[in-house]
């Protein structure tokens, strides 16, 4: 089971990630709604596409983008469609 955790609590869980590029992509239903919000980010990867982001939020602690999904991503890519990783400080464990 792989968990993404930030400020000592799971935000995500899965036994069905998919490895890209030594990151844990989370199925989007493995994620707690509770501690995500949208954030206006956006950024480009030239053979997956434009990544959108969530803050992560636990406990009044705001982690701003620190998740990343592909909605709509480019044909090498199409198997991390509705999936989600995670940086800038929140911890993924096998």
């Amino acid at each position: 089971m792989v968990k993404a955790i930030w400020q000592d609590t799971i935000v995500a869980e899965s036994d069905a990630t998919v490895m890209v590029e030594g990151n844990h992509y989370f199925p989007r239903a493995s994620l707690n709604d509770e501690y995500f919000s949208p954030n206006t980010k956006t950024s480009f990867c030239g053979w997956k596409g434009t990544a959108n982001y969530l803050d992560v939020e636990v406990a009044g602690s705001r982690n701003e983008a620190a998740a990343w999904y592909y909605a709509d991503p480019l044909p090498k890519a199409t198997h991390i469609k509705d999936y989600v990783a995670f940086w800038n400080g929140v911890r993924v464990t096998e």
